[in-house]
């Protein structure tokens, strides 16, 4: 089977503390590393059965891309290298020339097979697919030929509401730009809970819902955490 480009997969190795700050923020550092964890793990699983793309873990902090205990084995690794998520995706890309790449974020437990699918899909005749989240941000971004769009990652306004629209605005005004579903992005408390009713209702994903108490919030809060970015 001829594979239509390459699929990133973006992770942060899932150290306590170092993963979703900002929910973590709400429901405690060990309540957002368990869903971070199995939700990570779940994507992995999912995208990696598939044949129909080549998978690579993008992986930050860079020394956990070569040794890094988290990963199954098999499949291929590389490091997400230095600079801001801009630069970091742009290097992915752009990695392999004249070839189509797609980049999907690891912490929306709703990503599926399909989606990818459908977005090495739609490149064939669209210069560039996104994904939009709910927040103003994207959870996959792919291209033909990124080569051609480094700089429109250079002015981005990351983790704001503001991150896809300046992303556009920095395309070429000759490249076209298909949008895929809208998804949401696990953040705070109020996007978990609308997650678990999700979930609860078989729309969720497959990963298993932390389990959360006032107990368990107040202290995990107690653990140091690590400013890490992603999509």
């Amino acid at each position: 089977m001829r594979r239509p480009g390459d699929l990133y997969l973006f992770l942060r190795a899932p150290q306590i503390g170092g993963v979703k700050r900002r929910l973590a923020a709400d429901i405690g550092t060990l309540a957002a590393w368990r869903f971070y964890r199995t939700a990570s793990g779940a994507l992995i699983r999912r995208l990696a059965a598939d044949p129909r793309w080549r998978m690579w873990l993008a992986v930050t902090p860079d020394r956990f891309a070569v040794r890094g205990r988290f990963w199954p084995h098999g499949l291929a690794r590389t490091p997400q290298g230095r600079g801001d998520l801009g630069d970091r995706m742009a290097r992915a890309l752009c990695r392999i020339p004249h070839r189509a790449a797609v980049v999907v974020g690891s912490d929306i437990p709703e990503i599926d097979a399909h989606h990818v699918a459908q977005a090495f899909a739609r490149l064939r005749a669209a210069d560039i697919v996104v994904g939009p989240s709910a927040d103003g941000g994207y959870w996959l971004i792919g291209a033909r030929n990124a080569r051609r769009d480094r700089a429109s990652f250079g002015h981005v306004r990351w983790s704001t509401p503001h991150a896809l629209a300046d992303t556009l605005a920095g395309l070429r005004r000759d490249r076209s730009v298909v949008r895929l579903a809208t998804l949401e992005d696990i953040d705070d408390e109020a996007a978990f809970a609308r997650w678990r009713e999700r979930r609860r209702q078989g729309r969720g994903g497959d990963a298993e819902p932390a389990q959360v108490s006032a107990g368990s919030r107040s202290r995990s809060r107690g653990i140091s955490s690590t400013k890490l970015h992603g999509l």
